[in-house]
């Protein structure tokens, strides 16, 4: 069977050993072995990945095959990459693989088995396979039975190196999709942020067109007595992970789901959570999961006593950590929840102008959706070394294939069906910009979160903010007041206005330039600089 899975995606003639689903421990003694790294005192394998500590976008293509042409929003994030060149490294990188011992892991997307869909991930590191077991949802027996033919194949070769004179590549690395192979070829990068986030720009291309799915950048965490949901949007470092790993919920899972008819399920089985400045303290849960199965990657470890320091960011601000979501001691392990009843945005405002919470109606929830606007935080993407602004349509822009106004338009319907509320949450900075101001207290922002979750915050008076066009709740329990209101906490009152005016600006002209087929009461309910 793994012969024929194998041929499928052009590997007929492998040199090499071929390990299939190896278990955790076997993987962790062939990294070992292999030099690809080293245990730290709690067991966990830590890894370098070299030169690449983060996605390197410049480096993603998807290619423009006749099927998908038309359905692409082909652009400075989907990037067109031609047949005929994707011919040539697929070439290369089938060449290379055949000469490695191998690494084969059957995994599956998708935690709702009804919208699911088959992963063939093969790599040439057993710490990469390692990721991938403990990342994906691992098939049943039954699964695993039915897998051939798997519905898409993930070839892995971190140490090729690609000539972009060759290759039409943009530099030594590739990440190319092919939807029409139903193939991902991932080489010359170690990061293994780069499998994960292939197969979710995959499944954000699937899930709407084949199954009426919504796709999220999102966690989801559940109520573990009324079973209520709830779903954070963010893009890396705004919170996403840290804030839905709260010991009162049950974790459904930190990344990627799916809002299908009824439910929201979990396009993985594990947790990619950024490890820096981590602690048994601030996060514990997480804290907790570093250990024997997990993989720790760009984290500075004592070479005596093999002690992970969390809090040096040497290699990259972008440290990070893989486990099984079983590792978290209130997951939901079967990865699924009901209909969101509420739903938070989450963004890092380096501005520090943004107020800590307010609510958004339908129209606003559906403006602030197709912004996605947060600061790119350090390490995240190669090259971003402190806060840089932007705006990531989806609050995922990176992965999303599709017409943004396809996922919007399916968000909108969603919430308005079930009756969903939304708030925007400002992780970033309050009292000044970045370099002046402070970043928000996590205690501050988890109990902003508890009040919106349990509706706590709904009692509160709101006071409408003209600028930004959103409701401001003037008390909530625990929080110092002044807080909510940023004006407020800035020394110099005429300094915030013009910072605020300048960040209304940003977001009008973003929708203008992007969505100039934007509905008109949407286009309406966004920020208002005059």
């Amino acid at each position: 069977m793994i012969q024929d899975q194998l041929a499928a995606c052009g590997l007929v003639n492998c040199r090499g050993a071929i390990q299939v689903d190896a278990a955790p421990a076997v993987l962790v003694e062939k990294a070992l072995l292999a030099n690809e790294g080293r245990l730290t005192s709690r067991g966990a394998l830590y890894v370098e990945t070299g030169r690449y500590t983060g996605r390197s976008p410049e480096d993603r293509f998807i290619v423009d095959t006749p099927d998908v042409h038309d359905d692409i929003a082909w652009g400075a994030v989907n990037r067109p990459f031609d047949v005929e060149g994707y011919e040539r490294v697929k070439k290369a990188v089938v060449d290379h693989l055949s000469t490695r011992d191998l690494y084969v892991v059957h995994a599956i997307a998708g935690a709702d088995r009804r919208w699911c869909r088959k992963f063939l991930v093969v790599c040439e590191r057993a710490s990469q396979a390692l990721f991938a077991r403990q990342l994906l949802v691992r098939p049943s027996k039954r699964q695993l039975a039915d897998f051939e033919p798997q519905d898409f194949s993930v070839l892995v070769a971190p140490t090729l190196r690609l000539d972009p004179a060759t290759y039409g590549t943009h530099s030594e690395a590739a990440v190319l999709i092919n939807f029409q192979e139903r193939e991902v070829l991932i080489a010359g990068t170690m990061y293994s942020g780069e499998i994960k986030k292939s197969i979710f720009s995959v499944m954000n291309y699937l899930m709407p067109l084949e199954e009426g799915v919504l796709p999220m950048h999102s966690s989801a965490n559940m109520d573990p007595v009324t079973g209520e949901t709830a779903v954070f949007f963010g893009l890396s470092g705004t919170g996403k992970t840290t804030l839905s790993a709260d010991p009162d919920r049950m974790l459904i899972g930190d990344d990627e789901h799916g809002w299908a008819e009824g439910s929201v399920f979990n396009f993985e089985g594990g947790c990619y959570a950024k490890a820096i400045r981590i602690s048994s303290a601030t996060e514990p849960q997480i804290y907790n999961a570093i250990r024997f199965g997990s993989i720790c990657e760009n984290v500075i470890v004592d070479n005596a006593t093999r002690k992970p320091d969390y809090f040096d960011g040497t290699l990259t601000e972008n440290t990070r950590v893989a486990y099984p979501i079983d590792f978290i001691d209130n997951a939901q392990v079967m990865g699924q929840g009901r209909y969101p009843n509420v739903i938070i945005f989450l963004t890092c405002d380096s501005f520090g102008v943004l107020p800590p919470i307010s609510r958004l109606d339908k129209n606003g929830a559906m403006y602030h959706f197709l912004s996605g606007f947060t600061s790119k935080v350090a390490g995240t993407e190669r090259g971003v070394d402190e806060p840089q602004p932007t705006f990531s349509t989806l609050f995922g822009e990176p992965f999303m294939p599709l017409s943004p106004l396809l996922y919007a338009d399916m968000f909108g319907k969603k919430i308005d069906k079930a009756g969903t509320r939304v708030y925007l949450i400002n992780t970033g900075w309050t009292g000044g910009p970045y370099g002046v101001g402070m970043r928000m207290d996590l205690a501050s922002t988890r109990l902003m979160v508890s009040a919106a979750l349990n509706g706590s915050v709904e009692e509160a008076e709101f006071v409408h903010d003209p600028v930004f066009n959103v409701d401001v709740p003037q008390h909530i329990e625990g929080v110092d007041s002044r807080v909510l209101n940023p004006r407020g906490t800035w020394a110099d009152k005429a300094a915030y206005d013009g910072v605020a005016r300048q960040l209304a600006g940003m977001f009008v002209e973003n929708a203008r330039e992007k969505y100039p087929d934007m509905d008109p009461a949407v286009r309406a309910a966004g920020p208002n600089p005059a």
